[in-house]
């Protein structure tokens, strides 16, 4: 789902007929109604569109994961990324294009208080995505691998993973980012201290969410092709229904739907 950080989160959702853009639903309209949504039993790859059995990746093929851009290494292990020396690890013009580019490292509230990577016009986007209800950032360098080097000296002191269950249950952490900030900033070594943000504005993050869950209990369209169900929130990629069932959308990408109110 694409977002917007407004006095809530807005959301739209993209739809495609195979590689070629269709429509956008207004997501954060549909809360409080029911919905219908059912899988169609085709998959395509979101890389070449053609049809697949089971996705990699959120909605690759298993020779698209392997081979693209969109699923190298350095994505998810920023610090393995070495474009800044005319490296590429998959594909050089992309990785010139995302990752020889500004990107900051930020500490978010999700589930408690973590810490991330990404590139500076990713911001808010990246911590919407996460269903951070609060971040700020710590450091903004220019290349993707100095931020991932950052990124892994704070991991002994603070977390790099979200509990997505925690998060949908909006539960999160009392602790202040800035004065965590502070704290994690004496840990650095002094090589990344002229890295350091001078910003320290805290962005708070609402979503649309009527009721959060006591007990999540998640969903895959493949073992429950057809949900029909009132729409009680949305957070993160997640919806979130009345029954406390919830459906990550980003993991169905791929997957031809219909969906009905």
């Amino acid at each position: 789902m694409r977002s917007e950080l407004l006095n809530e989160v807005a959301y739209q959702l993209p739809l495609f007929h195979s590689l070629e853009p269709k429509e956008l639903i207004d997501m954060t309209d549909l809360v409080g109604q029911t919905i219908r949504i059912e899988f169609q039993n085709e998959i395509n790859c979101v890389v070449t569109g053609k049809k697949i059995k089971k996705s990699f990746g959120d909605g690759m093929s298993y020779d698209a994961f392997m081979s693209s851009p969109l699923a190298t290494p350095s994505i998810i292990r920023p610090e393995l990324s070495r474009i800044h020396e005319g490296v590429a690890l998959r594909d050089e013009e992309w990785e010139r294009k995302h990752h020889l580019q500004p990107h900051v490292v930020y500490l978010s509230n999700t589930s408690g208080i973590k810490v991330g990577v990404t590139r500076t016009t990713q911001v808010p986007t990246r911590w919407i995505d996460q269903g951070a209800v609060g971040a700020i950032l710590l450091a903004e360098v220019p290349y993707r691998q100095l931020a991932g080097l950052i990124e892994v000296a704070l991991k002994p002191y603070v977390a790099d993973k979200t509990n997505w269950r925690g998060m949908l249950k909006n539960e999160y952490s009392s602790e202040n980012l800035l004065d965590k900030k502070e704290a994690l900033i004496e840990m650095l070594p002094e090589a990344y201290y002229d890295f350091i943000s001078d910003n320290d504005e805290i962005t708070a993050i609402n979503y649309p969410v009527i009721e959060y869950p006591k007990k999540v209990v998640s969903m895959k369209l493949d073992k429950i092709p057809c949900v029909e169900k009132r729409l009680n929130g949305i957070k993160g990629q997640y919806l979130i229904f009345d029954d406390e069932s919830v459906l990550n959308l980003r993991s169905h990408s791929g997957y031809k739907v219909t969906i009905e109110v």
